[in-house]
């Protein structure tokens, strides 16, 4: 998974053949319309604001694509949010060359107030946000497999010519210790996949985050449904051109890889990491809680038919409302503070841990 998405030359995501929308291979909140990034900058600013207006702010973004998120943030700013704008500092974390580029000539406009980073090791510690918009799901997974008495993981290696998987003894120290909290319930031949870098990375991001808040926008369960014993096949999926795939041993370098988050696991790496959980919930009700609060004046009753097909994709439970889910993570700040996201979010503890 890491080298088919992620080779220097032949990765999907790093070669940059990895296109979103209509005419590519899978449709993301970004690719609907600017309308994401119009509601996502209230809620920037509106963390802005919380923080004590500093003259400075920073904004880093991880798994930018070709820029458009952080060029709708920018053209928004600009319009609705002019103190922020002045103060806004954005940083795009981003390894890959190809990506670099096209981020660059998108956001060219706003290039004095742009940085990039290889990595979260080499971004500088900030306060601010940081974001993400599905990131975790195309971290490379452990796939691990249930015999009837222990795990095994699949393993890719050869027969005939070909990509096959191959059962092997669990060997990553890591990987046993988790497994070793799940119920030994399953039925023989289960497969569920571990996201290991997902926890990492949470602990990465932990460490450079001063003050401020991370949200992470992405596609997933909590661990009770997740590891549910009728989702025996696990979560793993391959699409190109909005169609799946079978197999992810089959058009590798062209086709999208991902699984599902398990949230539950991604809070408890956080909180032992220094974060604290502020909250969790679908994104119908996080754009219904933005358009109650911080996002208000955004839209009104003049609002073009664009923008509200826009709206209707994502807030609709039919399109992508109930497909996303929003983890906002805290730190150094004010517990009682309110983001307008969350308004209407239900008890994020109980959901994570709760929930079936």
């Amino acid at each position: 998974m890491e080298q088919a998405l992620y080779h220097p030359e032949g990765g999907y995501y790093s070669s940059g053949r990895a296109i979103t929308g209509r005419g590519g291979d899978y449709f993301t909140n970004v690719s609907v319309g600017p309308l994401f990034g119009r509601l996502m900058t209230a809620q920037f600013a509106e963390i802005w604001a919380l923080l004590g207006s500093p003259a400075e702010f920073t904004l880093v973004e991880q798994g930018a694509s070709d820029g458009q998120f952080a060029c709708d943030v920018f053209t928004a700013a600009a319009r609705q949010h002019p103190a922020f704008y002045a103060a806004l500092r954005y940083t795009i974390v981003e390894p890959f060359a190809a990506l670099r580029l096209r981020q660059k000539e998108t956001l060219s406009d706003f290039a004095h107030q742009m940085l990039w980073s290889d990595s979260l090791d080499l971004l500088e510690p900030f306060c601010g946000v940081h974001f993400s918009n599905e990131l975790l799901d195309a971290l490379p997974v452990h796939v691990v497999r249930w015999n009837g008495t222990e795990w095994t993981e699949r393993h890719v290696g050869e027969a005939k010519g070909a990509f096959a998987f191959v059962d092997l003894p669990i060997s990553d120290s890591t990987l046993e210790q988790h497994l070793g909290r799940l119920p030994k319930t399953f039925v023989s031949g289960y497969e569920t996949e571990i996201n290991l870098a997902a926890m990492a990375w949470t602990e990465a991001v932990a460490r450079k985050l001063q003050k401020g808040y991370v949200i992470a926008v992405d596609y997933g369960f909590v661990r009770d449904e997740f590891h549910e014993a009728s989702r025996r096949t696990g979560t793993l999926q391959c699409r190109a051109r909005h169609q799946l795939i079978d197999s992810p041993l089959t058009h590798i370098g062209e086709a999208d890889i991902t699984a599902h988050v398990e949230w539950t696991s991604i809070v408890e790496r956080a909180e032992s990491a220094g974060l604290d959980l502020t909250g969790f919930t679908d994104q119908h009700h996080f754009i219904t809680g933005l358009l109650a609060g911080a996002a208000a004046t955004e839209l009104s009753e003049s609002t073009d038919s664009k923008t509200a097909r826009q709206l209707q994709t994502l807030l609709h439970p039919g399109f992508l409302g109930m497909k996303f889910q929003f983890l906002v993570l805290g730190k150094n700040v004010e517990p009682s503070a309110q983001l307008s996201g969350l308004r209407f979010a239900r008890d994020a503890r109980a959901t994570l841990w709760s929930e079936a």
